[in-house]
C-alpha cells in the first residue's frame, strides 16, 4: 500500500489526536477531557485504580514520542493553561514533523 506524505500526515494527526483523547479520557483521574489538567500528569501514571496505572505504565513510550517536548522542564507555556488553539498547533506541528520523518524511514526500508 502505497501512501502519499499529505495522506500519511493526515492520518497520523487524526490517530495521533484520537489515541490522546481516548487515553486521556479513559485514563484520566478526573474525568473525561481531551488533555490532562493540572491533578492528572502528562503521563497519566498516577492513578489509585490498578488497571489504569498498568495501562498508562505499557503505553509510556508511545506518550513521549507523542508529548515530546512538552515534557521538556523549559517549554511551560502548554502546562498553563493556554488557548486551544494553540495547543492544537503545536501538537499539528509536532506531529507533521513526525509523520514525515517516518514516512522517510519507512520509504528507505521499502527500497532497500
Amino acid at each position: 500500500m502505497n501512501l502519499s506524505k499529505k495522506k500519511f500526515i493526515l492520518l497520523f494527526i487524526i490517530s495521533g489526536s484520537a489515541f490522546l483523547a481516548v487515553t486521556t479520557s479513559f485514563l484520566g483521574t478526573t474525568g473525561p477531557r481531551g488533555f490532562p489538567k493540572p491533578p492528572d500528569s502528562l503521563l497519566l501514571l498516577e492513578s489509585g485504580v490498578a488497571w489504569k496505572r498498568a495501562v498508562s505504565t505499557m503505553l509510556v513510550p508511545v506518550k513521549i514520542v507523542l508529548i515530546g517536548p512538552l515534557l521538556l522542564p523549559n517549554v511551560n507555556f502548554l502546562k498553563e493553561d493556554p488557548p486551544p488553539p494553540f495547543v492544537a498547533l503545536y501538537f499539528i506541528f509536532y506531529w507533521s514533523l513526525l509523520a514525515l520523518l517516518l514516512h522517510y524511514s519507512f520509504g528507505r526500508m521499502k527500497r532497500s
